[in-house]
């Protein structure tokens, strides 16, 4: 059985004169101890996942329809009471920013050991051995005094090593990370990811990257998702997606990865905008911006297909493949 089952699952947004689709029946499964990837633009859809598989929605978004099993429990079905049981405890969140997770006026002590004792029964002084344990697991130099210490007497990378600690705290089942390097330096980035990638893997938690970083997604997770205007365009394992991927919006983010550039070259991008909510266009999503599209694709929405050793979303699959088998050979 998969630690989580996600099946045609729907969200949409309420607005004042309409009703627009944020996330349009997306499937995907992830097995016990997996590390999947979520990738794609701005307002792909990706945080959104995120927030339906945490139940954390809240108005005007809404889950719409579809279902989403973890360990077998449907928790779309499941009351508020019945998710603080799991969100927190079997499943956790890692947040982009963490003065926004942080509460500013709580010590990190206080903090660690609240979440604690929501979910177990400890006293004061064994939640603070735990979070004690968990912030050494991290790297946290001289966790004792880390217990006494606000979240603005710490820098970026300490309050995110913490972040991550609190979301082991309770050994969850999986964790899912929501750009959880965007507030940070670049130049402790590649730490955060290695000791996240670590802790994963030495405690068989399974792993929701969610982020636009191709470059992150090759080196942390085993399968990926491409996202596009709330659809999943492309999905299989991460190393056939970034060596052979098959949807035209996938080779447009490999190609603007800037080790693709020759050094004094302009960088390579993807022409026009991701459309909003309220504008997504007939037939495939990406039509507008695609180079390949025919007249089939402005008016029929392509499903998810197997082709070769990935799924995709294309109509024009096969001629692209071909298109770029005549050029390799060339």
């Amino acid at each position: 059985m998969s630690l989580l089952s996600v099946r045609d699952l729907s969200v949409k947004f309420a607005m004042r004169d309409q009703t627009v689709t944020a996330l349009n029946h997306i499937s995907f499964d992830l097995a016990k101890g997996e590390r999947l990837g979520i990738v794609g633009e701005s307002g792909a859809g990706k945080s959104i996942t995120g927030f339906a598989l945490m139940n954390l929605l809240s108005r005007p978004g809404f889950i719409d329809s579809g279902s989403i099993h973890f360990e077998g429990e449907d928790i779309v079905q499941m009351s508020e009471a019945q998710m603080r049981t799991i969100r927190g405890n079997r499943m956790a969140m890692i947040f982009q920013d963490p003065m926004v997770t942080l509460n500013p006026v709580l010590t990190i002590g206080q903090q660690m050991v609240e979440t604690l004792q929501a979910h177990r029964k400890l006293s004061k002084a064994e939640a603070e051995q735990i979070a004690i344990v968990k912030l050494r697991e991290v790297y946290i130099p001289s966790p004792e005094e880390r217990l006494g210490q606000y979240p603005h007497e710490l820098s970026g990378g300490m309050r995110q090593r913490i972040i991550i600690a609190i979301a082991l705290l309770l050994d969850p089942e999986l964790i899912i990370a929501d750009e959880p390097t965007t507030a940070l330096d670049v130049t402790i980035q590649a730490d955060i990811m290695e000791l996240l990638l670590e802790l994963c893997q030495s405690n068989k938690v399974g792993l929701i990257l969610i982020t636009h970083d191709l470059g992150v997604v090759s080196q942390m997770t085993e399968r990926t998702l491409v996202m596009y205007a709330g659809r999943i365009i492309e999905a299989g394992r991460t190393r056939e997606i970034i060596n052979d991927p098959q949807h035209p919006y996938t080779q447009g983010l490999i190609n603007a990865l800037p080790q693709q550039t020759l050094p004094g070259q302009r960088l390579k991008q993807i022409p026009g905008n991701m459309p909003g909510l309220d504008a997504v266009p007939v037939g495939c999503p990406f039509a507008p911006r695609c180079q390949f599209a025919v007249d089939h694709c402005r008016t029929t929405l392509p499903e998810l297909v197997r082709y070769g050793d990935v799924e995709v979303a294309c109509h024009e699959v096969n001629r692209l493949h071909e298109t770029r088998t005549e050029d390799q050979s060339a």
